[in-house]
């Protein structure tokens, strides 16, 4: 079940809040709980035993770390000492071998299969070298609802938070519903307070909303605009793409998929807010960036700062060698590009933005700090519009087809769809509020409204006739858009989600 769907933001949303406000608060994480289950049911009802046994994992791994480092105080000799530390390690490695063997099967089982095939068959196989008959379906957000509930173990763990003992809370934790499908990848430690008493308000009920609402503008009226045409073009044959259809299409996904991911990010935050809870931001503006580095801060954040506390970290950082530096940057968006998904896609798109993160460490990111902002921006959307197209293609075949495209190398004549055929009115007018819309803008709007506000404050009743004005226009610009998008999605049965199955 999409945000982003009719169903869901009539028939599923209005219910749950209805009876989630009338329940006593001491059920509500039940509810919620049993909302969460029913929405995973919903569109993967055969998979969510795979949910409820990682949640089982970490929750009794973390109870026994956790357990085991409280008695820390009264063992008498460092033989139980170093027990209980072996017994921390187990569990810890119970909990992450768990999360990762399940990960691993159900992602990435088959494109062990078909490598190791491969392999076999440029070593002169005949035949594969291992043959399956049974294939195996990717369940809905594993990605993000492992590496979340895993990382409630390791800070377990560290020390870094308490275990808890309530399974209801912990349950609940893990299968949110607003960000069980795409995250945000929030951490226990981040939610433990809410988990346990949460304050629900108009004003916060109201904030959700809005931030809903923009997301689901984000979605519908922008990223699934754009995507019709990416979707048309890195669909056609290499010998139809020229110059134009290759930049038109990789611009169309740029904007497709900070849209539609961002937007995503918005609709789980909102929800979450709606609840009494407070997510952690996934993206501030990352085409605003100046650097690969900068980039990453603003991307998918809660993914990023993931990898970076619980690998980049482990693996020494920055802390050791030059070389071991750029090992672990390497490593890290190695595993990143895979984490994405099961193609080889992916792994060169995280090795790409690796190699760029490790470059800017060297003098050429020292030079590079040096240049007008216009030019480092240029950079910076040149390296991650090229790096799109390997997300984005079927093949490595297909994206570096695409690629030459880019650079003049692709056909001069489409026979498939020429460029004018793709490009309209519509498209045009929301590719150039895309653009604007990846800039800042809205937060210098607000800046101006809080400093107008501030000013006429001081003069009354000026300072009610500024406020009262800027809570109208804010309805009305929320009232908007969710008209408009509701509108779209009652005409347009096209309602895709990139990160749906990652």
């Amino acid at each position: 079940m999409l945000f982003s769907s009719l169903v869901f933001i009539f028939n599923f949303l209005p219910i749950v809040i209805i009876l989630y406000y009338l329940l006593n608060s001491k059920y509500r994480n039940a509810f919620l709980l049993l909302s969460s289950l029913l929405f995973y049911a919903w569109g993967e009802g055969r998979y969510v035993f795979v949910m409820i046994l990682s949640s089982a994992i970490d929750y009794i791994c973390g109870l026994i770390i956790y357990n085991s480092r409280k008695r820390v105080s009264v063992y008498n000799s460092d033989t139980e000492l170093r027990r209980a530390k072996t017994i921390q390690r187990l569990f810890l490695s119970a909990s992450i071998f768990g999360n990762l063997g399940l990960l691993f099967f159900f992602k990435y089982f088959e494109f062990g299969i078909a490598n190791i095939n491969a392999a076999a068959q440029l070593v002169g196989a005949n035949s594969p070298f291992i043959s399956t008959s049974f294939s195996v379906i990717l369940p809905l957000g594993i990605s993000f609802y492992t590496f979340q509930s895993m990382s409630y173990t390791i800070d377990v763990y560290r020390g870094e938070v308490e275990a808890t003992s309530n399974i209801v809370d912990f349950a609940c934790f893990v299968t949110l519903f607003p960000q069980l499908v795409a995250g945000p990848i929030v951490r226990y430690k981040d939610l433990a307070c809410e988990l346990k008493d949460r304050e629900c308000s108009i004003s916060a009920f109201s904030d959700g909303v809005a931030r809903f609402t923009t997301g689901l503008g984000k979605k519908v009226l922008i990223s699934n605009v754009v995507a019709k045409p990416a979707d048309v073009i890195f669909g056609l044959p290499a010998a139809d793409l020229t110059f134009e259809l290759a930049w038109l299409g990789a611009l169309c996904y740029t904007l497709q998929i900070y849209f539609d991911f961002s937007g995503y990010s918005d609709m789980a935050i909102g929800l979450g807010r709606m609840f009494g809870f407070h997510f952690p931001e996934n993206f501030n503006y990352p085409y605003a960036a100046k650097s690969i580095k900068d980039f990453w801060r603003r991307w998918h954040i809660s993914l990023s700062t993931w990898f970076r506390d619980y690998l980049y970290v482990s693996l020494g950082g920055n802390r050791q060698s030059v070389r071991r530096t750029y090992f672990n940057l390497i490593t890290v968006f190695f595993i990143c590009g895979l984490w994405h998904g099961a193609s080889w896609n992916f792994v060169v798109w995280g090795l790409f933005h690796g190699v760029f993160l490790a470059g800017e460490r060297t003098s050429a990111g020292r030079a590079l700090e040096k240049l007008p902002s216009p030019i480092r921006s240029v950079y910076v959307m040149l390296v991650v519009i090229t790096g799109w197209v390997f997300f984005r293609a079927d093949t490595l075949g297909s994206a570096l087809s695409f690629l030459a495209a880019m650079v003049g190398a692709g056909a001069e004549v489409s026979a498939g769809w020429p460029t004018r055929q793709l490009i309209n009115p519509e498209l045009v007018t929301i590719m150039i509020c895309g653009a604007i819309l990846s800039a800042p803008v809205i937060n210098h709007v607000g800046t101006v409204h809080k400093y107008l506000t501030s000013i006429a404050g001081k003069a009354q009743p000026m300072g009610d006739v500024v406020r009262f004005s800027g809570a109208v226009l804010r309805t009305a610009w929320v009232a908007s858009i969710f008209v408009l998008a509701v509108a779209s999605l009652t005409g347009d049965v096209y309602n895709p989600f990139i990160y749906f199955r990652f």
